[in-house]
């Protein structure tokens, strides 16, 4: 036997025995976990829907997995700096991210450069909840119904605008993606947040908007706005009936907002499908399902891999839309 064929049996053992070392390290940690408290990072402030849902979630999740999963604010640069901390995190299962189409879509295709890769440095684990987007409208506009609204832009091409709750936002985008399905011209006018936007459109300064449909419900229900359609596939179970986009003139329009938990990239299999478990868990429990209801959001509850081809898909999706409107911020 030749020294190279030693040398090269003597590498090969020596890899597979710190591989297997390795794997046997990971599976200890993993049977353990959790063995501490979990950070739940929201790259948002508090109050939004995604915080809520993410308050919702952990409070659950705290009990299944008896240890506190606390939830810790990092809001800034539209949810870069959040996200960018998970990123960076120990891969250990402890520090995990609330995660949303503004973090792991829209962001990586309207900012010049982002701090993260949105698919190689996160390891999904669920796809938790979508909650709808509702195009609403100042009731004084002289619409009832989506159809009617794209007769009016198509007769007055550019005289209308509609509000949103910032330039490159998921609210945004579903204006732009109405518009281009529809073939209408609006101007788009961003506000600082979505409850300014709100107030102008109340007032009828502006007398479009595209909105999260649980921040609006309030203002449907009193009269102060009118809904027209929701921008998911099907209609909401919380106001069944108020149509989608979809049936409404515009087929295959589909918007919403969604939230999922990603961890570090790196993080052990098991882990992820302790927290995938426990996700699961607490989004089948009756009371979170009914809290979830009542803040008109869908739940999916998915598999890691259904989460990672999901964010593929929004990418896809929202890649021509940010083009064809030309969105690019700093």
């Amino acid at each position: 036997m030749t020294l190279s064929n030693i040398t090269r049996r003597a590498v090969l053992a020596a890899g597979a025995a710190f591989t297997a070392a390795f794997a046997f390290a990971g599976a200890a940690v993993a049977a353990d976990f959790p063995d501490r408290q979990i950070t739940m990072v929201v790259p948002f402030a508090a109050g939004g829907s995604t915080d809520v849902v993410a308050r919702i979630i952990a409070q659950k999740m705290s009990e299944d997995l008896g240890q506190q999963v606390i939830v810790q604010n990092v809001a800034g640069a539209g949810g870069n700096l959040g996200a960018d901390n998970v990123a960076r995190a120990e891969p250990d299962g402890y520090t995990i991210l609330m995660g949303t189409v503004a973090t792991h879509a829209l962001n990586p295709l309207i900012l010049k450069s982002t701090p993260y890769d949105a698919e190689k440095d996160f390891a999904p684990i669920s796809l938790l909840v979508v909650v709808p987007n509702v195009l609403v409208v100042n009731p004084e506009l002289p619409v009832k119904n989506v159809e009617e609204l794209l007769a009016l832009l198509k007769a007055n091409p550019g005289k209308y605008s509609y509000a949103s709750s910032g330039n490159g936002t998921p609210l945004h985008l579903s204006g732009e993606l109405f518009k281009s399905m529809a073939g209408v011209d609006m101007e788009h006018i961003p506000y600082k947040g979505s409850g300014p936007a709100l107030n102008d459109v109340i007032g009828n300064q502006v007398p479009i908007m595209f909105d999260n449909l649980p921040s609006s419900s309030g203002h449907i229900k009193s009269g102060t706005l009118r809904a027209l359609a929701v921008t998911t596939k099907e209609r909401a179970a919380s106001f069944p009936d108020i149509p989608t986009i979809a049936e409404s003139g515009i087929p295959g329009y589909e918007t919403y907002t969604w939230n999922a938990l990603f961890a570090p990239a790196g993080t052990p299999p098991e882990v992820i499908a302790r927290l995938n478990e426990s996700a699961k868990k607490t989004l089948a429990d009756p009371a979170v399902a009914e809290r979830m209801k009542e803040f008109s959001a869908t739940i999916v509850a998915s598999s890691p891999e259904e989460l990672a081809a999901h964010v593929k898909a929004e990418i896809a999706k929202w890649t021509p839309v940010v083009k064809d409107a030309k969105i690019q911020l700093d």
